[in-house]
């Protein structure tokens, strides 16, 4: 193994903290990857990771080192794709909700495939929050305002969303006129997000302002998929992309309520980390993935 494909495998070690997930990632055996760090502690003549029975850590050399070896190695992406003029190539992974890449990402990827043949996506789908660097993932596309100041953003869109519940649910407690009347005996499935540890409450524009109303709940959840199930059981008033419930509205299986008080539009972006420098592959897959999504309208 050359030098510059070692440094690629203790790349990928110090971002996933595992010799055996950075081998699996990189198609090696653990064995070849234990090697090729070897080689480099060898040559520069300093022990550049830490290995504990739990995980794997860059030593402050190291830490030193892997900043370098991103430098180096995007640069010299950039040389051989100029100088070859070769279309980017190479596995792209990709972290979005699951219900999202179905019916916005999904649709429009034969055209991303068709002009770049050559790269092979990965794409992971959950509600939680994902650490990229430590689970070995180039990019991830995130609905709502961004917390984390790590990572570097493009917009993709804004999201619409809408108030709503079953007609079970509207039968027992009745159509709301306004968010007033939410708190006359009103109940809303809880949204625990993983990004803040909490309960989200509804949202509704009011009168020129953002009005947030928390009801009691009878059931809380973390994923959409059961925040939706629980909303088309009865359980209480939920919202959501419009995108997510179009399809319950035309068979009934759900209303929409407080039309009136939407909430706000939720911005989409595409985030990947600031110390990693992007590769021709995740650049091509952004400019790409902003123009696409820069087509959908606000109620996508």
């Amino acid at each position: 193994m050359d030098r510059i494909d070692a440094m690629r495998v203790f790349v990928r070690i110090v971002e996933r903290r595992s010799f055996t997930r950075a081998a699996e990632d990189l198609n090696l055996s653990r064995t070849t990857a234990t090697d090729a760090v070897k080689s480099l502690e060898a040559r520069l003549g300093t022990h550049l990771l830490q290995r504990t029975t739990r995980q794997v850590a860059p030593t402050l050399e190291g830490e030193a080192f892997y900043t370098r070896c991103l430098s180096l190695i995007a640069d010299l992406e950039d040389a051989e794709g100029a100088f070859r003029d070769v279309s980017p190539r190479g596995v792209l992974r990709i972290d979005m909700h699951g219900t999202m890449a179905c019916r916005l990402l999904f649709p429009r990827l034969p055209e991303f495939l068709s002009r770049y043949p050559h790269i092979e996506l990965d794409v992971s789908e959950g509600d939680r929050y994902v650490d990229l660097v430590r689970e070995g993932v180039d990019c991830a596309v995130r609905v709502g305002e961004l917390r984390d100041s790590d990572l570097i953003a493009r917009p993709l869109m804004m999201l619409a969303e809408v108030t709503a519940a079953s007609p079970r649910y509207c039968e027992r407690h009745g159509m709301p006129v306004d968010p007033d009347a939410l708190m006359a005996g009103h109940r809303m499935v809880g949204f625990k997000s993983s990004n803040i540890g909490a309960l989200l409450p509804l949202e509704f524009q009011q009168d020129g302002r953002v009005r947030h109303v928390s009801l009691p709940t009878s059931v809380c959840v973390s994923g959409a998929e059961s925040y939706l199930g629980a909303g088309l059981a009865g359980l209480g008033i939920i919202q959501s992309p419009t995108y997510h419930l179009e399809s319950h509205f035309a068979d009934g299986s759900l209303l929409p309520l407080l039309d009136a008080f939407p909430p706000s539009a939720r911005p989409v972006n595409i985030v990947y980390p600031r110390t990693r420098l992007p590769s021709r592959r995740l650049r091509a897959f952004i400019d790409w993935a902003t123009d696409a999504f820069g087509r959908s309208t606000p109620s996508s």
